[in-house]
């Protein structure tokens, strides 16, 4: 025989304890942050801007290969490779990402995009203040997102460091620029036509 359910019955306490909560909170301090004078620190991991890495020698990591790109759900990379040369080399591998944007009026920080890059060029920082008041300022190129030079480094292009291969560098047995390195004047396709 199946139990008859019991009624609950409408009572005083349900409201008091409602107004209860209210009432607590309504004693408790307040917590007030004073941004963005006083800037709030992030966690260690935090997933903000993006940065695009270098070698120690200087040479960017990024080789192009638009994985990236394939990898973000938002649709907010952009990534169009160029293979190096001799006369104008920008990473060790065989190719170069010529142009590289992120958008960050798409971007939804989810760290996917870091996940895919086999070099680690790409990792995020702890910036998060993105916010812009045009569209096109959220548009980053790979200028905006290429990690500075650190001592030790000439800005790319230029030549391996010599007697290392691509290998070599990946395995992190390169450490800085060799001694005497500089930076390669790219010679534009019309120049080279007038000198000939």
């Amino acid at each position: 025989m199946a139990e008859e359910p019991k009624e609950t019955k409408p009572g005083f306490q349900n409201p008091v304890a409602g107004f209860g909560v209210t009432f607590k909170a309504m004693f408790k301090k307040r917590l007030t942050e004073q941004y963005p004078e006083q800037k709030k620190t992030t966690a260690p991991r935090f997933h903000g801007r993006h940065q695009l890495n270098r070698h120690p020698d200087g040479l960017e990591k990024c080789v192009g290969c638009e994985l990236c790109a394939w990898a973000c759900p938002a649709d907010a990379i952009y990534v169009e490779g160029a293979d190096n040369t001799d006369e104008e080399r920008y990473s060790p591998g065989e190719r170069y990402g010529r142009v590289y944007q992120i958008n960050y009026a798409r971007c939804i920080l989810c760290g996917l995009c870091i996940e895919a890059c086999p070099t680690r060029a790409l990792t995020m920082t702890n910036e998060f203040e993105l916010a812009d008041s045009s569209r096109a300022n959220l548009i980053y190129t790979k200028e905006q997102l290429l990690a500075g030079l650190e001592e030790g480094m000439v800005d790319s292009p230029h030549a391996i460091y010599p007697g290392m291969d691509e290998q070599d560098y990946y395995r992190g047995l390169v450490t800085e620029a060799a001694p005497g390195t500089e930076r390669q004047v790219a010679v534009s396709k019309g120049e080279q036509g007038a000198d000939t």
